[in-house]
């Protein structure tokens, strides 16, 4: 168990802090487990003694820790202890990959993040392909979406997928894959924690101080997110990154509601994330007003009915509970939209706004649609490493929606227009990358779409928290907030301009903007120490040895 003996203050010197309340700031003291000052080097001289542990900084940037709006935590575990498969650019690659994790004896091959989009052979392995490349394992390779997978013949032939929809020759969504993935998740209550501890350990190596889990009973089953809230936080003797839990549960009333909050603890902060009114782009199962670009008989897949999402939100609403949808497709949007037409018929869009409702990606939106985001008080949590990934000119975006490809992610417009957006990964989809999902928001594949780096930061850090319902304290350095942040060694600091049309940074310290990592140098912003509440979850070796 931790100790329960007051720490000894932390004085952090010589570095330069993100704080709003004082930009210039190079020092700051930690008591407990609240920031107790904030100041300039000078001032921090005075501060020094016996009392006092004092971190030489170096020149490192300390900033609010960061929050992923939407992880999958027992998936990212596993996915570390499984074959990466992001790299591969062939289909022959993705067999080769196989066939050296088969080369030792193993029983099942585990698999993530390939992308058919941009290999030259276009299509995906066949089941007999995947039996012959596992040399008689049991098969099973995610997408980088995580909505489909394929899957040796052997695998298929024991579940007998190919009797269950959405089965294609190995290839398979829908059911076949929900049936596929969940037999490959039949774990055990001790390799259940050892996943879901790898990657919160994981998280805190990357400057992140929680990870909103967004579970869901077709992901994983009820025990796994208990186990989860079991181990996060200092109270299981291994400090570790918060766990900010939804449970994607359909209602249909109020007592529905009231029932599903009492599980977990109390926990919950609401019945929101992954309850799926559609699919992805990337497995063609996003649902669309107008058909896939390469796939012209094929709209999508609605999982949730208007009817299915009226009720939801009218039983949360009426609890003053948040409730939320996966919804990547513009039809799927308009389904989430007549739903919250319906509750604020009746019940009142005062109430519906009280509730703070979120919607997962929302990847394909319009104006008309932000407009009435706006006008029901809905948030966004958006993934901008799919842009990234997906996002450029003839990727797998265009290939999918052509023109429309254009109109994705609108993280400028949906800020513009008043919408409070949330940043995350969906990892294991993309990265647990903090960094890199900011340095997304700037680098846009529609440039109209750009954000600047404070409001990317800001999005990846107090909104998350404001997200969650949270107190408002959160993410951000100042005398009284909780001592949540994370040290970063960086090359260079700087002060992006407002503007987001131009790339425009300034190293001038009248600009009265706290700094941030300049992200086009040569190296990454290497985090060298991550706390929580005062309790320290990281540190690299070598750093600020206590």
């Amino acid at each position: 168990m931790p100790s329960t003996e007051r720490p000894q203050p932390v004085l952090y010197r010589n570095g330069s802090v993100y704080s709003p309340a004082d930009p210039f700031a190079t020092a700051l003291l930690i008591d407990g487990g609240t920031v107790a000052w904030v100041g300039t080097e000078h001032a921090a001289a005075n501060l020094t003694g016996p009392g006092v542990r004092t971190v030489d900084l170096d020149g490192a940037l300390v900033t609010p820790g960061f929050v992923d709006a939407h992880t999958h935590t027992t998936e990212t575990g596993i996915a570390l202890g499984s074959i990466d498969l992001t790299a591969c650019r062939s289909l022959g690659e993705l067999l080769d990959s196989v066939a050296a994790a088969a080369s030792s004896g193993a029983s099942t091959v585990l698999g993530f993040g390939w992308d058919e989009s941009s290999w030259p052979e276009q299509r995906v392995p066949t089941a007999s392909e995947l039996d012959q490349a596992g040399n008689g394992a049991l098969v099973y390779l995610v997408r980088a979406d995580i909505h489909s997978a394929v899957v040796s013949g052997s695998l298929a032939a024991g579940l007998g997928l190919a009797g269950i929809d959405g089965w294609d020759d190995g290839f398979v969504v829908r059911a076949a894959h929900e049936a596929a993935r969940q037999a490959t998740r039949n774990l055990s209550p001790g390799q259940r924690r050892s996943y879901q501890q790898a990657a919160l350990l994981h998280a805190a190596s990357r400057g992140y101080v929680a990870l909103t889990e967004m579970a869901a009973p077709h992901i994983a089953p009820r025990e796994d997110l208990e186990a989860l809230l079991s181990i996060d936080g200092p109270q299981s003797g291994l400090p570790l990154p918060e766990v900010i839990p939804y449970w994607a549960q359909l209602t249909a009333s109020r007592e529905d509601v009231r029932s599903a909050m009492r599980g977990f603890g109390g926990r919950l902060a609401g019945l929101a994330g992954d309850l799926n009114v559609d699919g992805s782009i990337g497995s063609r199962t996003a649902a669309l007003r107008e058909p896939y670009s390469d796939d012209p008989g094929n709209r999508g897949s609605l999982y949730l009915s208007e009817d299915d999402v009226a009720a939801h939100l009218l039983a949360t609403t009426a609890e003053t509970v948040q409730a939320g949808f996966h919804v990547i497709g513009d039809a799927g949007l308009d389904v989430v939209l007549s739903g919250l037409e319906a509750a604020a018929r009746e019940l009142g869009v005062d109430e519906v706004r009280r509730s703070r409702h979120r919607l997962e990606h929302v990847e394909l939106a319009d104006d008309a649609a932000i407009a009435a985001l706006v006008h029901y008080g809905v948030a966004v949590s958006g993934q901008p490493a799919f842009d990234a990934l997906w996002g450029a000119e003839g990727g797998l975006y265009d290939q999918r929606l052509g023109e429309r490809s254009t109109g994705m992610n609108r993280f400028a417009s949906f800020l513009s227009a008043g919408v409070l957006v949330a940043l995350g990964s969906d990892s294991p989809v993309t990265p647990l990358d903090p960094w890199a999902s900011v340095r997304a928001c700037l680098q846009h594949s529609n440039a109209a779409e750009n954000i600047s780096a404070r409001a990317a930061f800001i999005a990846h850090t107090r909104a998350s928290w404001r997200l969650s319902g949270r107190s408002p304290m959160m993410g951000q350095l100042a005398p009284g907030t909780p001592a949540s942040f994370a040290i970063w060694k960086v090359d260079e600091l700087m002060v992006q301009t407002p503007d987001n049309r131009v790339q425009s940074w300034s190293t001038d310290p009248r600009a009265g903007t706290p700094l941030l990592p300049a992200l086009d140098t040569e190296n990454a912003p290497l985090c060298l120490e991550t706390v929580h509440d005062g309790h320290r979850l990281y540190v690299a070796d070598g750093f600020a040895a206590a």
